[in-house]
């Protein structure tokens, strides 16, 4: 498996687990989870719920816990690898049993966090240590760490877009696009691979809110009856260009045949030619393209087709965050298990990651992004508890594969409509449920 496996499903009633958060033992203590000084102070067998069931298996997540062993003996971690990861954790947020330290489920509202999850301590004191903190600030309080973060862009394979007759990053909608039509003509690559059936890549298109104007409060902006889908808005730039993608013919045939595993191996080939995922997924292209016996330097790493000022920006922006399940017997073991894996454990480097320690440098992955001086914009999250409101009441789901799966069904004309009218649909119900929900 790669990194996350789907995110299909997510939109569970979330009141389905807000009221159910509490179950089965009364109120659950929410003091925070701390560490004792003392490493022989730290005891007990700990569950640590993970998407990463690659890692899993292949034994990478036990070699992480031998090394915490040398610091924590007393502590032994247990892992438990989830193929559908959010499908799998909303319904198990219905009892109390969701592991001792969890990924934070999409299906999780901002606000609701308190209900399921052990403050990790104040916001001021994690803020100046950790990129990212905002996300899961509530009321003062951090309730989950970024295991790390990640830029946005489309993964591309360097050798299939200068076949094509690309070399130079495009700088506009229509440059990608031109270039999307090049390698169709030129090249037999697949322009664009939507990953349509997995559902959860097109989730990263998200991630590009605050590229195109490089603004890091892009996501806080949503707040309101603002019509995320206006011309000229974020949203509508981004899906947009996806729904021209489509429209134009410049992705697979059939995206109901999409395969995400399949996929890495066909772009390391030169058979995809692009894909919009987070910087995540560089190494696993990479690794993907040694073991397929083709170039790992092919893979390469491109930012939103938009300028400023003549200059790129790349949104950066939290990976799964980890927390504590605030019905946990092993607290203090939990929390320990989240700082060392953060700042000792070298996953985020191993990752080819954003590091969530500030104190860490930029990895190699994203060596093109610094060379080439684009801009990273780190989103701010400070009124994402109120963005997730409006979503969930206008039931668009942002965080989810759902609406744009429907744009692309539009787009291939698998469903009736134009892309005006859904996204005038989008506005409507964005702006009618902003009156109500997320004040």
């Amino acid at each position: 498996m790669g990194k996350k496996k789907t995110l299909a499903g997510v939109l569970l009633a979330v009141a389905t687990l807000t009221v159910a958060g509490c179950s089965g033992g009364g109120t659950p203590s929410a003091e925070t989870a701390t560490v004792p000084a003392d490493p022989n102070e730290v005891a007990g067998t700990i569950t640590v719920l993970t998407h990463r069931t690659d890692l899993v298996q292949n034994g990478a997540m036990d070699a992480y816990a031998a090394e915490f062993k040398k610091i924590y003996p007393k502590v032994k971690v247990k892992f438990e690898g989830l193929t559908d990861y959010e499908g799998e954790v909303k319904i198990r947020m219905n009892t109390d049993d969701y592991g001792d330290v969890l990924m934070i489920p999409a299906a999780v509202s901002k606000n609701d966090y308190p209900k399921f999850f052990a403050p990790l301590g104040p916001a001021g004191e994690l803020t100046a240590k950790y990129r990212f903190s905002d996300k899961t600030d509530v009321g003062g309080k951090v309730y989950g760490i970024a295991q790390f973060g990640t830029a946005n862009g489309f993964v591309y394979n360097k050798s299939v877009w200068k076949k094509a007759g690309v070399t130079k990053w495009p700088t506009t909608p229509q440059e990608f696009l031109a270039g999307l039509r090049a390698i169709k003509s030129r090249t037999g690559a697949v322009p664009y691979y939507t990953n349509f059936k997995d559902g959860w890549p097109l989730v990263q298109w998200g991630g590009n809110l605050g590229s195109v104007t490089c603004d890091s409060d892009a996501g806080n902006k949503l707040a309101g009856p603002v019509s995320p889908w206006k011309q000229g808005g974020e949203l509508n730039v981004s899906d947009t260009l996806l729904h021209d993608i489509v429209k134009g013919g410049l992705s697979e045939k059939d995206p109901n045949t999409t395969n995400w595993e399949a996929s890495k191996g066909m772009v390391a080939k030169g058979e995809i030619g692009t894909m919009m995922l987070g910087s995540w997924s560089i190494t696993q292209m990479r690794d993907a393209a040694e073991k397929a016996g083709a170039k790992p330097g092919d893979i390469g790493f491109m930012p939103f087709p938009a300028q400023k000022d003549g200059a790129f920006c790349a949104t950066v922006v939290s990976d799964y965050q980890q927390a504590v399940n605030i019905h946990s017997e092993h607290k203090g073991a939990a929390r320990a298990w989240i700082d060392w894996f953060t700042e000792k454990s070298g996953y985020s480097a191993k990752e080819g990651a954003v590091p969530t320690m500030k104190s860490a440098p930029m990895p190699d992955t994203l060596k093109d992004y610094v060379d080439n001086d684009v801009t990273f914009v780190e989103r701010s999250e400070t009124r994402t508890g109120q963005v997730n409101a409006i979503d969930n009441a206008a039931e668009i789901g942002l965080n989810t594969p759902d609406y744009r799966q429907k744009l692309i069904d539009i787009a291939r004309g698998a469903q009736s409509g134009s892309l005006q009218d859904f996204f005038a649909d989008l506005d409507k119900r964005w702006d009618e449920a902003a009156k109500t929900a997320g004040s």
